[in-house]
Formats: structure tokens, C-alpha cells, sequence
């Protein structure tokens, strides 16, 4: 019996060592996308938003998130500014880094050298003044309340479980804002696939200085010679670039992949091959925002200007002091994804949504951009603009119910969202952790708004 117990005992022992030596040899892709992840999100908001690292890992990553996502550990090295994720402890890490000015950074081996220094140039490119307490918004950081409007947004019914910080503008000012525990106007908040509108604007910028056209085509190099350099620069807008691309999260897909373990995510997206007609199907696809901004800052000789150009261009005239877009570890802003602001910061943006383009009396984008923004395509059924908005929130339609014709949405995952109705000059920013599991209808608060405001 001892020599059998011993036996088996030997064979769990290998077996043991076995699975060891193979997760941190041949550690799975589900298992580096995780912790790519896992180090991503807490970086950004140790760095960015002083969070305790151990609270975004529990309650930013793990509750949300992949249940294998509870093995993951993570380690912060102040000193040089990274975080480093590890399931188990040793397997799979993957490590993180923050550069001011450009937020963190997904890095391997050594590709974080790229970015040394870059992110110091951006930051200090342009200086922004510090928000008055005292001036109302958006010269200052003070809300002019409307009570009915306030109360609204503090009933905990409407505001939704997971809210972190609502803010409201009407007619110009905020009327309105509220904060979950351990937020405040301070906050730096990741709104996720918002920032693809912020890229579109961008892109509008571009568009005004003469530097790029919605009917460009022959965008990429290595498309030349094949179908896709019919695929113009307001396909990719539209979202109907016909590229292939998987939007799927929760294992590996293209959008996972892409986001975790890809240095070069413009280039990941372009190589897809095609699978639709450029022009004839919808698809919304992360992929395509990325390599969007790839495109606009390739319109610069100078890699430097193109990082310094969102800071200067546009989140400077509009006061945004707290906004940060992050990049990817070849330097390319992660424009589907990765923008960091506070709420006053983010309707500050929606601000300049509502007046068309213009802010304080100049002009930032094309006269018309933001209406071809929310102009509906045949593509999307309606559904989506032609501009990296939506024009349907939790099937709600613009021109329904509460919600004016000219209504559109920016939206992002677990629960990021912006309402704008320029008719109204009423913007409603919500943002949030709050998995679209829960069941929450942003929809309920947007249409109380809008009948208070109306």
C-alpha cells in the first residue's frame, strides 16, 4: 500500500510540475490575453487616476470580468512607472507601462523603448489651465443647478448600479452632476468606445487643414493591387469597410487579440482580408477605429506632432485638462478604445458635439461634420452614423418617443454613454461599470432628462 501511495504520489508530483512548466513555457492565448488585460486596466487607473491598484484589480477586473480572471495577480512598480499581471502568480505576465501624457502601454520584451520620452514631449507640448472653482463650467469647473434636473440624476433608480459619475448640460452649462462612492469631478473615467467619436472629430480636424477626405481611397500600402484600396476613408468612418474582423469579447477573437497581444493594432486590423463589398454591409468593428488612427496620423512627417496633435488641437481649445488617449506600444493611438477624461471633461467634448463644430466662436470642426456624424447609413439600417456614432441605444431610435429626430449616442462597454440632442442643447453624459448583464436602460434616465429639459 505505502508503495503504491508512493507511486501516486510521484505521478501528481510530475503531473504537477508538468502543468507548472506548461503554463509558464506555452502559457495559453486566453491566459495572456487575461492578464494583458488585467495589467492594462490597472495601470491606467493607478497612473491616470490614482486608484488603489488592489481595488481595480477586484473590482474593475476580476468582478466583471472572465471568471479566470480571479487567478490573476498583479504587482505596481512605482520606480518605473509599470504594472504586472500574472495568473497563479508566475504564469503568463504581462506588463503594462505609463508614460506621461500618453497613459499606459501593453509591452513585451523590450518594446516599451519605443515610447521613452514621447510621452514627456506630449504632455509638455501644451499647457492647459487649471479649471476656476468659482467660474461656472466650461471656463470653470462650477454646475449652475437645475433642481429638477439634479434630482434626476441622484435617484438611484435612473443614475443605475455601477454609476460613477452623470453629468448633464443644458443650453451651455452643467446643470447637473453626481458621483459614485470614490469618484469625483477629478476622476479620470476610460470611456471605452466613446473615444471613437473623439477620433472621428479628430479625423474632422484633419479634414478641415485639408489633409484628408472622406472619399480617399488606396488608404494602406499593402492593399494596393487588391480590392481593398476601393475601401474609402468614409467606409472605414461608417463602419462598412467590408474588412473582416471579430467583434466578439470574452475569449480570443480578433478584438481581444488585437487589443492584448498585438504591439501594432492598426496593422492587425489591416491585415484582414475582405468579406463584403466595401460600402455595402455594416460591421461595427474596433479593429477599423484603430487603423482610422493610424491613418490621420500618418497625414504627419513628424511622429512627434501627430502624438502632440489631440492635446493641441483639440482637447486644449475645449479646456480639457484631464484627457489623456493612450497608445499601443508602436505608438499609434488606441483611437476604439483608450481615452481617459473626468465627466466635466467629457460633456466639455459633447459641448462642442452640441454647437456643431464650433467652440467659444472658432471653429474646431468643418462646417457640417458633426450633422454628416450623425447622418444614418443604409449599411447600418439607420442604426449607425456615418461617423463613429450611433443613432439607436438599447433599440431605441432617434426621432421616437421622448428622443427629438436629431438625437445621437457615443457608447461604450459597460456602460459608457453620451446622449446629445443639439435641437435641445442637451447633452447627458453617463459613466459607469456596469456589464450590460445587469439589465440597465440608460434610456430611462435619457428620457426623463429630455422631458425635464424640454
Amino acid at each position: 500500500m505505502k508503495g503504491s501511495l508512493k507511486k501516486l504520489g510521484g505521478v501528481v508530483v510530475a503531473a504537477a510540475a508538468g502543468l507548472i512548466g506548461w503554463l509558464a513555457l506555452f502559457p495559453p492565448e486566453l491566459l495572456k490575453v487575461g492578464d494583458g488585460y488585467a495589467a492594462k486596466i490597472v495601470c491606467s487607473n493607478v497612473f491616470l487616476a490614482g486608484r488603489d491598484p488592489q481595488e481595480v484589480l477586484a473590482v474593475d477586473v476580476q468582478a466583471p470580468g472572465h471568471p479566470l480572471l480571479k487567478l490573476v495577480s498583479v504587482s505596481v512598480d512605482r520606480d518605473d512607472k509599470s504594472v504586472t499581471a500574472r495568473f497563479f502568480g508566475f504564469a503568463a505576465p504581462a506588463r503594462a507601462v505609463y508614460q506621461p501624457g500618453l497613459g499606459c502601454t501593453n509591452v513585451s520584451g523590450g518594446s516599451a523603448e519605443a515610447l521613452a520620452g514621447a510621452g514627456r514631449a506630449v504632455d509638455a507640448a501644451t499647457e492647459i489651465a487649471a479649471h476656476d472653482p468659482a467660474r461656472s463650467w466650461p471656463e470653470g469647473s462650477k454646475a449652475d443647478i437645475d433642481p429638477a434636473i439634479q434630482t434626476l440624476v441622484e435617484d438611484p433608480a435612473l443614475a443605475g448600479p455601477g454609476m460613477r459619475a452623470i453629468a448633464v448640460v443644458k443650453d451651455g452649462r452643467l446643470v447637473a452632476e453626481t458621483y459614485g462612492p470614490g469618484f469625483d469631478r477629478d476622476t479620470p473615467l476610460l470611456g471605452w468606445s466613446m473615444t471613437k467619436s473623439v477620433t472621428a472629430a479628430i479625423i474632422g480636424r484633419r479634414i478641415a487643414q485639408g489633409r484628408m477626405n472622406p472619399a480617399d481611397a488606396g488608404l494602406v500600402a499593402h492593399w494596393k493591387g487588391d480590392e481593398r484600396a476601393q475601401i474609402r476613408l468614409a467606409d472605414l468612418l461608417a463602419m462598412q469597410s467590408g474588412l473582416a474582423f471579430n467583434e466578439d469579447y470574452g475569449d480570443v477573437t480578433d478584438v481581444t487579440r488585437m487589443l492584448y497581444l498585438e504591439s501594432d493594432m492598426a496593422g492587425f486590423a489591416a491585415s484582414k482580408t475582405l468579406e463584403a463589398a466595401p460600402g455595402t454591409t455594416f460591421s461595427y468593428s474596433t479593429g477599423t477605429t484603430n487603423l482610422l488612427s493610424s491613418l490621420w496620423m500618418r497625414t504627419f512627417d513628424d511622429p512627434a506632432e501627430a502624438l502632440a496633435y489631440p492635446r493641441r488641437e483639440l482637447f486644449a481649445p475645449l479646456g480639457m485638462t484631464s484627457a489623456v488617449m493612450e497608445v499601443d506600444a508602436s505608438g499609434t493611438f488606441v483611437g476604439s478604445s483608450y481615452m481617459y477624461a473626468t465627466a466635466q471633461d467629457w460633456a466639455r467634448f459633447a459641448e462642442l458635439l452640441l454647437e456643431g463644430g464650433n467652440w467659444k466662436g472658432k471653429r474646431i470642426l468643418p462646417e457640417g461634420f458633426v450633422a454628416f456624424m450623425r447622418t444614418p447609413t443604409e449599411a447600418s439600417g439607420g442604426d449607425y452614423g456615418s461617423a463613429q456614432v450611433w443613432l439607436t441605444e438599447n433599440g431605441i431610435r432617434a426621432g421616437t418617443g421622448s428622443f427629438p429626430p436629431d438625437t445621437f449616442w457615443m457608447l461604450g462597454h459597460d456602460g459608457q454613454a453620451i446622449m446629445l440632442v443639439p435641437s435641445l442643447k442637451l447633452a447627458v453624459v453617463r459613466l459607469g461599470l456596469t456589464p450590460s448583464r445587469l439589465g440597465y436602460d440608460v434610456q430611462r434616465l435619457n428620457a426623463k432628462v429630455i422631458d425635464a429639459a424640454d
